[in-house]
């Protein structure tokens, strides 16, 4: 019996994934270095608006390209059908064996060293590193149960999530005893030791803003990695995306106009590099009560962006095997859980590898450039898209078309430009590192016939809707 996917998520666990893949640490951390950036408490939250817009139209445009081709491996299939098959097969060699991997990788050593800051310091190197291959092992296995479940968990975190940074951001104006005036007031003269005086005030400095504020965003368009298994994808997708771009938007604007209502610029510009703004706001507020509950929800916030992250991914090389751009046996359906089970322990496996090598940080640092390219690739896709397939069934035709996209593709390229001028060696390296996918692609797509933009259109074999037979 040929066992398939099974299309059990609906619109709140799906909106669910994103939001928890999206909100990591960088929103407890990040205004620090962005008031040194820019200054003042309203540049700061200028920055995250327009980091979150520019975020909600490459969220717009992914909505329409995930309704026209719902189909596991989201960005994978975009840029295959716009592109061709060779640069599919190296987003997917990326995403997959390097970006996640190793941020699998990082992410779960992020986890054990807040657990270790909540149980007072006492694990040992060794410790922590068995403790990270422990929690790949156990995120690996709740991936493998069904998606049903799984997405579940993922709206049970997620809620969480909104009410812990929503929670910080109310307490602060209700509990704290903060000010306006804070607002009227720049952090100008903040020592910043650890920013560049190039990345300070004027337009370059609200670049490299919006730069982290950006990061902040990231992993918003991953919840395309799961379309296949999404229920009335034309509907479900655009409006997961639309929605929890919006939320996640609202949420980093009310935490971060918390920080400053708490704390003058100033004071939020000087927290320590190894401290988050976050842990001083609530530490104000609570004392040393308050910097434990946080580092819980720093936990917390870690895990689910590991989880979700696990969960998606891992569809990408499940993707590339149906397609034959890898071994088969990555395309095996389980028959109970009906997941992509060999390609979600290939995911893990390469993660606890990464674990034990240490190099998870290196590579997620060369590839930069490339991610940014691959965004960008698959955004462009809606242009080339709507010419070579012009007669496709568009359930959703992305807001704004052309400006939208565009606006999207030229902060993009300001930000590759950005990378290339301030790590050439990085950028590059990045560069040859995804190459060395090639002769991999080279080996597999010479049996395979050459492919066409409609063949990227075919919704793979999930199993329709009423389908209920894997919860």
């Amino acid at each position: 019996m040929n066992v398939t996917l099974v299309r059990k998520l609906t619109l709140i666990p799906a909106a669910a994934l994103i939001v928890t893949n999206v909100i990591g640490t960088g929103v407890f951390v990040k205004a620090r270095v962005m008031t040194c950036n820019v200054g003042t408490p309203w540049m700061v939250l200028l920055a995250y608006l327009v980091a979150g817009i520019l975020t909600l139209g490459g969220a717009l445009t992914v909505a329409e390209l995930s309704a026209m081709m719902p189909r596991s491996g989201g960005q994978y299939n975009f840029i295959g059908a716009a592109f061709g098959r060779v640069w599919a097969f190296l987003y997917g060699w990326m995403e997959t064996l390097l970006d996640g991997a190793a941020s699998i990788a990082a992410l779960a050593i992020v986890f054990v060293i807040f657990l270790n800051d909540f149980m007072g310091g006492v694990l040992t190197p060794l410790h922590i590193q068995l403790l990270t291959v422990g929690t790949i092992v156990a995120v690996t296995s709740l991936t493998l149960a069904s998606m049903h479940t799984n997405g579940m968990l993922a709206t049970v975190i997620t809620a969480l999530k909104v009410v812990l940074v929503a929670g910080i951001g109310i307490a602060a104006f209700v509990f704290g005893d903060g000010s306006w005036t804070h607002f009227a007031a720049s952090g100008a003269s903040a020592t910043c030791a650890d920013v560049s005086s190039s990345a300070r005030m004027g337009i370059t400095g609200f670049g490299a803003a919006v730069i982290g504020a950006l990061w902040s965003y990231n992993g918003w368009a991953d919840i395309s990695f799961v379309a296949e298994e999404v229920r009335e994808p034309a509907r479900t997708m655009p409006r997961a995306l639309i929605g929890a771009s919006v939320l996640i938007i609202g949420l980093y604007l009310l935490i971060n106009a918390g920080y400053f209502y708490s704390l003058e610029p100033e004071a939020v510009a000087n927290v320590p590099e190894a401290s988050s703004v976050a842990g001083v706001v609530m530490a104000r507020m609570l004392g040393a009560g308050g910097a434990s509950l946080l580092t819980i929800g720093m936990m917390l916030s870690t895990f689910g962006a590991l989880h979700s992250l696990s969960l998606a991914v891992a569809r990408i090389p499940f993707a590339m095997a149906r397609d034959g751009l890898l071994p088969r046996t990555f395309a095996t359906v389980s028959p109970r859980a009906r997941v992509p089970s060999h390609a979600i322990l290939l995911l893990g496996a390469c993660a606890i590898g990464f674990a034990f090598s240490g190099a998870f940080d290196v590579l997620t640092d060369l590839i930069v450039f490339m991610l940014l390219l691959f965004n960008g690739l698959s955004v462009a896709s809606v242009y080339v898209l709507r010419r070579k397939l012009p007669d496709a069934e568009r359930p959703y035709r992305v807001w704004g078309y052309p400006v939208v996209p565009a606006l999207f593709l030229l902060a993009t390229g300001y930000l590759m430009v950005n990378t290339l001028l301030a790590t050439p060696a990085r950028a590059l390296a990045g560069l040859g590192i995804v190459a060395m996918g090639l002769p991999l692609y080279a080996y597999y797509a010479r049996r395979l016939s050459p492919s066409r933009p409609e063949d990227w259109l075919v919704e793979g074999d999930a199993t329709p809707i009423h389908d209920e037979t894997a919860s």
